[in-house]
């Protein structure tokens, strides 16, 4: 690479770092992708290795960059260790094994739309355990919301709640929302590091985590070699995509539109992840866009912003 494009491709990568609303969406399409490629690893890859190779690959990625960083927070991380464990044990791997294993049983639509149940888990666990106020006209979101995923759990019938028919699938995918609220919540505590080693540490959380699955969910850390052989080219593309899209390069852009317009304004866009991973699993995987699903995303739409106007209203 000459010196006059080398210093092209670095005015291009300024630019657009910023551009807070441009690199929020790319954010949030990656994210929305992960869904999409869990979906696809059907076949390809297992769920537990995908999971020990993603954040194996993302440590390994970052860790280079990280170096400088984890010298300076060291003290800090080896005084929160668990903390950072925790964040990567639920947030990174509880939440993402839940949610390729869910591939198996649902559709990447159903997994897309349902992930909004995230916002609800946190105010409800805002209101339970801070007793965080919620205004009259968010509850009514909330309530809408919450009713638009549930005919999403239930594929446009909600009588299956009385019986307690929802598909393994989706109430898979409503756990990992839980999993993943827990950790948005538990984000407050979170000790002030640079962000690759936030990265580092929160990633070695999610590799122990994914062995601790490997074995007691999957068929057993002995079978590992054999399931990382049976891997095909699809499988390890979609591993690759994991590891740089979504885990890495996700990660910083957030971190950089949290600089450039603040926590509440960035949070907004994660409402994105939904509509990229149905769009997706619409064009990529060719799934078809049932009327259920076209009545619970309005219903899922009008609830969020509802909850939001509400909460930037104080009505």
């Amino acid at each position: 690479m000459t010196n006059s494009s080398a210093a092209t491709g670095n005015r291009a990568f300024h630019a657009l770092m910023d551009r807070p609303y441009l690199i929020l969406i790319l954010t949030t399409l990656f994210w929305g992708g992960n869904v999409v490629a869990g979906k696809l690893a059907v076949g390809h890859i297992d769920a537990h290795s995908l999971m020990i190779l993603r954040w194996t690959g993302a440590l390994l990625l970052v860790l280079p960059f990280a170096i400088g960083p984890l010298k300076r927070d060291w003290p800090v991380i080896r005084a929160k260790w668990w903390l950072y464990l925790f964040y990567g044990a639920v947030g990174f791997a509880t939440f993402n094994v839940l949610v390729y294993v869910a591939a198996y049983y649902t559709s990447g639509v159903n997994t897309s739309l349902e992930q909004v149940a995230v916002n609800i888990f946190v105010i409800i666990l805002n209101f339970a355990l801070f007793r965080t106020r919620v205004r009259g006209l968010q509850l009514l979101g909330v309530v809408i919301t919450i009713l638009g995923v549930a005919i999403i759990a239930t594929h446009g019938d909600l009588t299956r709640i009385l019986t307690l028919e929802v598909n393994l699938g989706d109430l898979l995918v409503i756990l990992a929302c839980f999993a993943y609220a827990i950790y948005s919540i538990a984000l407050r505590w979170r000790p002030q590091t640079h962000w690759t080693s936030f990265l580092v540490a929160t990633c070695t959380g999610a590799i122990i985590a994914s062995f601790g699955y490997q074995a007691t969910l999957g068929n057993g850390t002995a079978n590992l070699p054999s399931n990382l052989a049976a891997i095909d080219l699809q499988g390890w593309l979609i591993a690759a995509y994991t590891v740089i899209f979504p885990s890495v390069i996700s990660q910083l852009l957030y971190v950089r539109g949290v600089e450039l317009i603040g926590s509440n304004r960035a949070s907004l866009f994660v409402n994105l992840i939904p509509l990229f991973g149905t769009v997706g699993s619409v064009i990529v995987l060719g799934e078809a866009l049932q009327l259920f699903h076209i009545v619970a995303a309005i219903l899922v739409a009008a609830g969020l912003v509802l909850a939001e106007y509400s909460a930037r209203r104080g009505t």
